[in-house]
Order: C-alpha cells, then structure tokens, then sequence
C-alpha cells in the first residue's frame, strides 16, 4: 500500500522526542533541535531521509524503485528520496528509524566534543589575548 506525506508526517513524529519544525518553508522532522528528515519534496511525491552515504547506497541496491539520491551534493552526502507512492508502511518505518538513530547518534557525539570543548575553553589560558596596560588618568 502506498504511502502518502500525512503517513511520512505521522512516522517521523511517532519516533520519541521528534518535534516538526521548518527549514526554508519546508516541513522537517527534529531530535534534540536537528533534522532526520523533511518533506521538502512532498509536491514531487518524495519524503526525505538524512542517511551516511554507505546506508544510502544499501537501501539503493536493495529497493531502487523507492529510494533515490537527492540530486548534487546533498545526496552525495546521504540525503536520500523516498519515493511514497511505492513504498509499504513497514520499509517507510524502517527507513525513518535508521534516519532518526542516525541523528540521536551525531547528536550524542556532538555533545560530547561541546562540552569537552566547553570544559578545555573554562581551564586553558587564552593564548590569543594580550595583556593591555592600563590607562592612566
């Protein structure tokens, strides 16, 4: 059974804590204030999956009739189309789930580089600033 925008909408909102939020007048699907998904495409049909370039190209291979790399850079990076018409409820799951991980793991590891950053800023010097003499009055 085909799969329509309000099934994207309602799947990518089931995952825990994803909020809907826009991004350029386009619908998009967030964890923790980051995308895993969007319907930016959703006149042409499409919903759309930020996936790592390997995953795309499996979920390629293995069902070429439903996932298609965004044209240019961003799907050379991983952003992948999924075609609605063709897709059943079960693979859409799947595949917003792998997306929606995807970002629940690069957010944890990006918090984790901010608050060591954070923590390395607070103890070391600032090698940059320079010691100014005071003004007298």
């Amino acid at each position: 059974m085909a799969m329509t925008i309000k099934d994207f909408r309602r799947i990518a909102l089931s995952m825990p804590c994803a909020e809907e939020s826009s991004h350029m007048g386009n619908p998009d699907f967030r964890v923790a204030g980051r995308i895993f998904s969007t319907l930016a495409h959703a006149k042409k049909g499409y919903g759309n999956l930020m996936l790592k370039p390997e995953q795309q190209v499996m979920f390629i291979e293995k069902l070429p009739n439903i996932f298609i790399p965004i044209a240019g850079g961003w799907g050379r990076m991983g952003m992948t189309h999924v075609v609605l018409a063709n897709v059943s409820e079960d693979v859409l799951e799947g595949a917003i789930r792998t997306a929606y991980q995807l970002r629940l793991a690069a957010n944890s590891r990006a918090g984790s580089k901010t608050t060591s950053s954070k923590k390395a800023a607070l103890t070391k010097p600032n090698s940059r600033a320079k010691a100014r003499p005071k003004k007298e009055r």
